[in-house]
């Protein structure tokens, strides 16, 4: 009986195969818009995870001001011994670097490039987990003595050296002529939309002594140890910068200590909460298909009257007409899943390569979306289904 019943809801569709195209296109619509938006979404998810993980290890940033993003305010900077005083006096730390910038102008043989110089010590290639792709980072001698050396990114090395060598050449930063001596491997687009390959990187008295002319630090970058527990080194930098910045107990931190772990986690939840809402949205127009399927199978039970009759009048059971009806409901409904689903992985690919985020497969939204597409046929197929299978059989015969 199945089978036969099956046969008959296969023909019943191949007849009005244009019909049966138009009525599932709402599902097709639907289960694309669901899994395309859940895709692209944990893809952007990911990456932002990604580009906050390649700010560095268990990084912590303490920055002046009581604004995590914003200026200083001004607060007093730091000096490149408070990392020092915080790299000796807290424990659980891997490295901790002293980190100045300023804009500058690269000049190489009528070439110039505006990039962001970084004075620092050798502990900051640790902390945001830099690799040296050629060539070799500045000595503890050089970094002391301030020499006019540097280390470039992979973005200032393609603008200015272009297929040339750059280690060992010198360009002009600012005022100063500064030797190449090492390219860092590249790392991509950031957190925050910047380039990380657009950079210049020197020792920290270099450039404080010949481009700024002043001893102010940025930022310290601390990257704790693996198991370290954030919140207690969080209180031990806290405790120790507030001493050396002479803060009374009544006064309130003027610098604050961010956690990128943390910054990754509420990036993620807010991307996670929009993915949630534009699935929901999206959902909106499976339900706006399973009501077509039922309209279009209302006028199926209409024109097929006398079929059914003529069925239930030889012997055929309620039962049967019902399966057969529901069955086409079904089929129609899971047929426009699997194309959903096809669609939605051709779009989620290609928006992925648009918008430059990893292409995540996620088996169990394509798995939940072919299920839900499924049981709306079977939710909005009944009805007709129950109505076409209750025809009396003597009025279904009179039927025009």
């Amino acid at each position: 009986m199945w089978l036969s019943t099956l046969l008959l809801a296969m023909r019943s569709i191949r007849r009005n195969l244009l019909r049966s195209f138009l009525t599932i296109l709402g599902i097709v619509i639907g289960v694309s818009a669901v899994i395309t938006m859940v895709t692209v979404g944990n893809g952007a998810t990911l990456a932002i995870q990604n580009q906050i993980s390649g700010l560095g290890t268990n990084l912590l940033q303490v920055r002046p001001g009581q604004r995590m993003m914003g200026g200083g305010g001004g607060a007093p900077a730091f000096k490149a011994a408070d990392a020092v005083a915080v790299s000796t006096q807290v424990s659980s730390l891997l490295a901790v670097a002293p980190e100045a910038r300023s804009g500058a102008t690269l000049v190489l043989d009528g070439r110039n490039w505006s990039s962001s110089v970084i004075g620092s010590t050798q502990a900051w290639l640790t902390t945001g987990n830099w690799k040296v792709a050629d060539g070799r980072v500045f000595t503890l001698e050089e970094q002391m003595a301030g020499s006019a050396v540097c280390l470039i990114g992979e973005t200032v090395r393609r603008e200015l050296f272009g297929s040339q060598a750059a280690v060992g050449a010198a360009m002009r930063v600012k005022q100063i002529s500064c030797e190449v001596i090492g390219v860092l491997g590249s790392k991509g687009q950031g957190a925050f939309g910047n380039d990380q390959d657009d950079v210049v990187l020197m020792p920290i008295n270099t450039l404080q002594r010949r481009i700024t002319g002043n001893t102010r630090v940025n930022t310290l970058l601390v990257s704790m140890q693996d198991g370290a527990e954030p919140e207690r080194v969080k209180a031990a930098i806290t405790q120790l910068l507030r001493e050396r910045r002479k803060l009374a107990e009544s006064d309130e931190d003027n610098f604050n200590v961010l956690d990128t772990k943390q910054l990754g986690e509420a990036f993620s939840s807010t991307t996670k909460v929009m993915t949630t809402l534009l699935g929901a949205v999206a959902a909106v127009s499976l339900l706006v298909g399973g009501i077509g399927i039922m309209n279009i199978m209302l006028v199926s039970v209409t024109e097929r009257t006398r079929e059914i009759g003529l069925r239930l009048a030889i012997g055929a059971l309620e039962r049967e007409v019902l399966l057969q009806f529901l069955i086409e409901a079904v089929v129609l409904s899971a047929l426009g899943g699997v194309i959903g689903i096809a669609l939605a992985t051709l779009a989620s690919v290609g928006l992925a390569r648009v918008m430059d985020v990893p292409f995540v497969f996620d088996a169990g939204i394509n798995a939940l979306a072919f299920v839900f597409s499924a049981g709306i046929g079977v939710l909005f197929g009944y009805f007709p289904a129950r109505r076409a299978a209750r025809l009396d059989p003597i009025e279904a015969l009179r039927h025009e």
